[in-house]
């Protein structure tokens, strides 16, 4: 399969069209030249190679980067305090590194002076600002066995991704089964920053995965538990590891094109830092290649809609054609979430066409995120949630939004920028409510997420 990059915003995150620049390799390639082309591909991408081995050169490139990306130099002591409180201290779980990582990258420093100041250990306001290093062949001795990783990816000096490599022809969940091993011996020794590792990728060079540390650490905890019974298909096996692919869901599968595209720059820091969900199960999902397509093709048509005006209109909304299973409720959310977060955005409404829905995707949404979202049981809640400034994502049914646009004639989220989202928008569209709301709002982005859309060739009468 030949792929090359055709077109690509570079604020895509997955590009447009893929066509790969590598002779496919036929010849027997070690896992040795494996790496080192990997790595050299790398090195052409903003990566730094650090020739790092240990742990104690690991800490002292993580107090260099910190620095760095902070614009302050620690002392000694202040490091010191630091580092074993904040980062390594021993009672910190991989859950709560994993939390420190997507929810409070922001920590407080305690200086000598007795006064605080933020560090942060990633910039998510300006990717560009992070440092991305890579290492290889890092030894650790302490653990339960010795052990010697592959290669590894530092963001600002923490080790976030994890790549293991098997030779081509080895089955690439010899990789998947040596990271659990490796978690099992080693990841947690020594200062266990390697506990850090949002994202695993594994590959023979012919064939590339990638999967969150969630798939790895719940299925360590379920085997220590007793809780996989032979053949058991659990969110955390191997069955749930994904391919990369193009915006037209093409897998990108041979190593170098992954490298190019998944190990890109702001491909690679999007999504450690927009497009992973910590759940309030503790459960770290990394989204995948269509749900972020689409999650920011919502993102840009609002945008853009925005510069040149036209919102109030069917430009500035569309649809999304899903199949079911493949994870609508994540990418609404996440739509609705990074949505909600424009500065001239005021109201995110998800709008579903049953009762009994509005409840299911309140309980899903708040999984994702705690408080994210706000429900309604009827329309008076609903007035006071849209009159609210701080209620910024709300879900509710399209009879109580289409009661408050009869009922209350001029009210003032009819002005503002609101975005509506329709959960399966071939039944709750068309017809007389689909026009009212759109008669109602004047400044609407209305997209809609269907399994069976339809077009203008089979509408009925009162979609027209």
């Amino acid at each position: 399969m030949n792929y090359n990059i055709i077109t690509e915003s570079p604020e895509s995150t997955v590009v447009t069209e893929y066509k790969s620049l590598y002779r496919k390799e036929t010849s027997y390639q070690t896992e040795a030249e494996l790496e080192k082309a990997f790595i050299e591909l790398l090195k052409t991408q903003a990566y730094d190679y650090l020739p790092i081995t240990s742990e104690e050169e690991l800490i002292t490139n993580l107090r260099y980067q910190l620095e760095a990306l902070n614009n302050y130099k620690f002392t000694n002591s202040e490091w010191e305090q630091f580092f074993k409180s904040k980062i390594a201290n021993q009672n910190i779980s991989i859950e709560e590194k994993t939390s420190i990582i997507q929810e409070d990258h922001i920590q407080l420093l305690s200086r000598d002076d007795d006064t605080v100041k933020n560090i942060y250990l990633i910039d998510k306001s300006n990717i560009h600002n992070n440092k991305l290093q890579v290492i290889n062949q890092y030894t650790v001795d302490n653990g339960q066995r010795p052990n010697r990783y592959d290669v590894t990816v530092l963001v600002n000096g923490l080790p976030l991704v994890h790549i293991e490599l098997k030779k081509r022809g080895v089955d690439i969940k010899e990789a998947f089964n040596q990271i659990n091993r490796y978690n099992r011996e080693s990841f947690w020794a020594g200062s266990g920053l390697f506990e850090y590792i949002q994202l695993f990728v594994i590959s023979n060079g012919t064939f590339t995965k990638y999967y969150s540390n969630t798939t790895r650490f719940t299925h360590i905890r379920e085997l220590g538990d007793g809780a996989i019974k032979k053949g058991k298909r659990t969110s955390n096996s191997f069955e749930f590891t994904s391919w990369w692919a193009d915006a037209n869901n093409r897998p990108i599968t041979d190593l170098m094109d992954f490298g190019r595209t998944f190990f890109a720059k702001h491909t690679l820091l999007n999504l450690l830092t927009k497009y992973c969900v910590f759940t309030s199960e503790k459960l770290l999902l990394a989204m995948r290649p269509y749900q972020i397509v689409a999650t920011e093709r919502i993102l840009n048509r609002i945008a853009v809609s925005n510069n040149y005006k036209t919102y109030g209109s069917i430009k500035g909304g569309g649809y999304i054609w899903h199949t079911t299973g493949s994870g609508k409720t994540l990418t609404s959310f996440k739509t609705a979430q990074l949505a909600s977060k424009l500065p001239f955005i005021d109201k995110v409404l998800f709008v579903v066409d049953r009762k009994d829905l509005d409840y299911q995707t309140m309980k899903e949404y708040d999984k994702f995120e705690k408080g994210a979202a706000n429900s309604n049981t009827n329309t008076a809640i609903l007035k006071k949630q849209l009159e609210n400034p701080a209620s910024r994502i709300i879900i509710t049914t399209i009879q109580k939004l289409s009661i408050l646009i009869k009922r209350y004639k001029n009210h003032l989220s009819f002005n503002q920028r609101i975005v509506v989202i329709f959960d399966e928008c071939h039944r709750s569209q068309f017809g007389d409510m689909h026009t009212s709301i759109t008669r109602a709002f004047k400044k609407y982005n209305l997209f809609g997420f269907t399994g069976t859309p339809i077009f203008a060739v089979n509408s009925s009468s009162s979609s027209k």
